[in-house]
């Protein structure tokens, strides 16, 4: 199969394009034809060896961690798939840049009927990252208050949504094109940071969601 992989770590130019094996399915395991990727930042500090402390790979390895598509086989103890399903899902045994890729059951979903490959293929890693941060991590719950940071990007687009499903107050940042693409997500207060110091506009929050880093942070 043709798969976008790495030989080593190192930058964007290095990355090839050419044949890799097929995936070999385990008794708990999904084979699945790609039919739409998305690209994270996570997938450039993969590359980047930025994680390899934590999250080694083996070389060649395939990037990539989005993926939608159709199933192709299953291993001998699924039980929740069948061939032809149509599922998304963050990788976690092979790269999702690929013709095919595998993930155990227990890491995929059926691909909601209403929305495309394309649009399933951008939800599992931000969607994961938001509810790890605000339900996991910062047990946000109805009547509080939170500050989304980047409320127009990957992660906060889902935060805000994610937010006001468990009926807090949510705060955010984003330049004023964004202003009305936020509003619809939910935000209740849009601070456009090119204009206003959210730190000056915002006090007694709960729960701050920053994906900035830097001068955000501090």
């Amino acid at each position: 199969m043709k798969a976008a992989y790495i030989d080593r770590y190192s930058n964007i130019n290095d990355v090839q394009l050419g044949e890799q094996p097929i995936p070999v399915l385990a008794e708990n395991d999904v084979l699945i034809k790609v039919h739409a990727v998305s690209i994270n930042p996570l997938d450039l500090r993969v590359l980047e060896g930025e994680f390899k402390a934590i999250l080694p790979v083996k070389f060649p390895f395939i990037l990539g961690n989005d993926f939608a598509g159709v199933v192709a086989q299953v291993g001998s103890n699924v039980t929740q798939f069948k061939v032809g399903d149509e599922v998304y899902a963050k990788t976690d045994l092979n790269g999702a840049f690929a013709e095919y890729t595998i993930v155990q059951q227990s890491s995929l979903a059926l691909k909601p009927q209403n929305i495309s490959m394309e649009h399933a293929a951008s939800l599992p890693l931000v969607s994961l990252t938001a509810w790890q941060a605000l339900v996991e991590i910062a047990k946000l719950r109805s009547g509080q208050k939170v500050l989304i940071h980047a409320g127009s990007g990957g992660v906060g687009s889902i935060a805000i949504q994610l937010a006001k499903h468990l009926g807090a107050t949510v705060a955010t940042t984003t330049s004023g094109k964004n202003t009305r693409w936020v509003r619809e997500l939910g935000a209740d207060i849009i601070i456009d940071y090119k204009i206003m110091d959210f730190e000056q506009e915002l006090k007694d929050y709960d729960v701050v969601l920053d994906t900035q880093g830097g001068k955000t942070l501090e």
